[in-house]
């Protein structure tokens, strides 16, 4: 019989591909766990159902590792042999006349560890990202592990903030959710069919929107998955984008104006002022992790107070105008509506806030939200309940279901981890999750999870901070051996022999003494 991945109701109950029936077709096989080229060519021609057509399977040599171009964009990690298989599930004509279904592509070793990923998207999908599991895995990503490897498009083509495929209702629930569920199972059922047996651990990674993709994946799909990494989620977009724009529109308001009376977008905060800012921040909380080194590694104890920046009087240099400091308090609170209900969370003060064009201040040109905005008011009420009432903003947050007892029941880790200078998410938002779902589930919770903050990084990677750090290691030390990870140790992408403990939050990196550049002159303290 062949595999029929049906698109029901059938695919939100419970349990796994062969719960549903789903029987892989007679494949060819290797040595055990291992694959061969013969075998990969039969897949081309291997039957999974009415709904799922194969489009390519290719054997894949080993590679070396790739050098990347400036910053290391494009750099690729060496990759052992193995079998890409590509296809689509669900290929139909959409509402509006465009061609959908679930693009996916996965890589399946030549010397399989058991064990098999779901890799996360990002942006609003879109595209068939390399199935290797890049995330948290300090270039050694789940591939080069011997895990079988699936990513998809979520089920629409298109550039990575295209919203136009949410017009179609499938492909719109599929983005939102349900192509977490329909890809993971087709990934174990081809992983089964390929090697003879099925996989004995499944993990799920991603970053942004492949956070936000792993929190519904503990939330919805609860047997899916023994252990997932959460990035910087994707949760709240709309909130989040509100507070850029919030905190935009206050900085506007304390600028110098043109003849239009329209604010001067030079000046809204020049490069003396931003590093007035950032200096300020420094002088305040750098030392708080006793190491003066250009770090905020105690997160929860910096209490930056803009106030202490205000021009005395004469004053005009390395100090901020009265507008300046009150868009600083207010916009990096967060907006709150008139009934002092906060709208989004509050946003970390940390050293990358003043990045261009990645920072949460804004920088006078185009940022990542694209043109800056002039307004120099905004309607707070207004605009919060607009965003309560967007449907495709509700159908993909993820921030509100914290009951995760069926996942934890069945042994399920997670391991979140947020930059601190996250310009688009803020890491307190994550936090904000955390907390929630330990008071719902209480020590099951605590006991099966970790938070890392990343003190300086941007979003997902970057930025003055130790951002290359391997959270998939420990992750299947703990479901697999039961060994709960504490500190990870993390480099710097342009410096590994630069080292520092990433400590669960919120303890952080407390300095001891000797070499700064060695992880082992820290420990793990919790704030004074």
């Amino acid at each position: 019989m062949g595999f029929r991945l049906a698109r029901s109701h059938a695919l939100f109950l419970a349990g796994s591909a062969l719960a549903f029936g789903f029987a892989a077709p007679a494949i060819p096989q290797g040595n055990g766990a291992n694959g061969s080229a013969g075998q990969c060519a039969a897949m081309a021609q291997a039957a999974f159902g009415d709904d799922v057509r194969i489009t390519a399977a290719a054997h894949v040599d080993a590679s070396a590792a790739k050098a990347g171009g400036p910053g290391g964009f494009g750099a690729q990690p060496p990759l052992p042999a193995h079998c890409r298989v590509e296809g689509t599930i669900g290929e139909r004509k959409g509402k509006d006349g465009k061609p959908y279904g679930i693009h996916f592509a996965i890589a399946l070793p030549d010397r399989w560890s058991g064990r098999f990923l779901l890799q996360g998207g990002g942006g609003l999908n879109g595209t068939v990202n390399p199935p290797i599991g890049p995330v948290a895995s300090d270039n050694r990503p789940a591939l080069a592990r011997g895990f079988a490897v699936i990513s998809s498009d979520s089920g629409h083509q298109g550039a990575v903030f295209d919203q136009s495929f949410m017009a179609d209702q499938r492909a719109a629930l599929d983005f939102a959710e349900t192509s977490v569920k329909t890809v993971a199972l087709l990934g174990k059922a081809i992983t089964r069919a390929y090697y003879g047996q099925p996989a004995a651990h499944s993990y799920m990674t991603g970053c942004s929107t492949g956070g936000r993709e792993g929190m519904l994946a503990s939330q919805r799909y609860p047997e899916l998955f023994d252990g997932i990494v959460i990035g910087a989620p994707a949760m709240r977009a709309g909130d989040s984008n509100l507070g850029v724009e919030y905190t935009q529109t206050l900085f506007n308001a304390a600028a110098p104006k043109d003849k239009a009376g329209k604010p001067i977008l030079s000046l809204v905060l020049t490069d003396a002022q931003r590093k007035t800012i950032v200096d300020g921040v420094l002088a305040q909380c750098d030392t708080l992790d006793g190491l003066k080194d250009g770090m905020i590694e105690n997160v929860a104890q910096c209490d930056f107070k803009p106030r202490k920046l205000l021009c005395k009087k004469g004053q005009k240099d390395n100090c901020l105008g009265a507008g300046q400091v009150a868009a600083l308090e207010k916009g990096f609170a967060g907006p709150f509506d008139k009934a002092g209900y906060p709208i989004y969370a509050p946003v970390p003060f940390d050293t990358g806030i003043a990045a261009k064009p990645m920072g949460y201040l804004p920088t006078g040109g185009p940022g990542p939200f694209g043109p800056p905005s002039t307004a120099t008011s905004i309607d707070l009420d207004a605009r919060a309940h607009a965003l309560r009432w967007d449907a495709a903003g509700r159908l993909t947050d993820t921030p509100y279901w914290t009951n995760l007892n069926t996942y934890l029941d069945h042994g399920g880790k997670i391991l979140f981890y947020h930059g601190v200078s996250d310009f688009w998410f803020s890491a307190f938002a994550t936090w904000d999750y955390y907390q929630r779902a330990a008071q719902t589930n209480g020590a099951a919770f605590t006991d099966a999870s970790r938070f890392y903050m990343v003190p300086g990084m941007l979003h997902c990677g970057g930025g003055n901070s130790f951002d290359q750090f391997d959270l998939l290691g420990p992750l299947v030390d703990w479901v697999e051996k039961g060994q709960a990870p504490e500190a990870v140790t993390a480099h710097r992408s342009a410096k590994p022999d630069e080292t520092r403990p990433l400590c669960p939050y919120p303890n952080h990196a407390q300095y001891l003494g000797g070499d700064a550049s060695k992880a082992a002159s820290f420990a793990c303290r919790p704030p004074a």
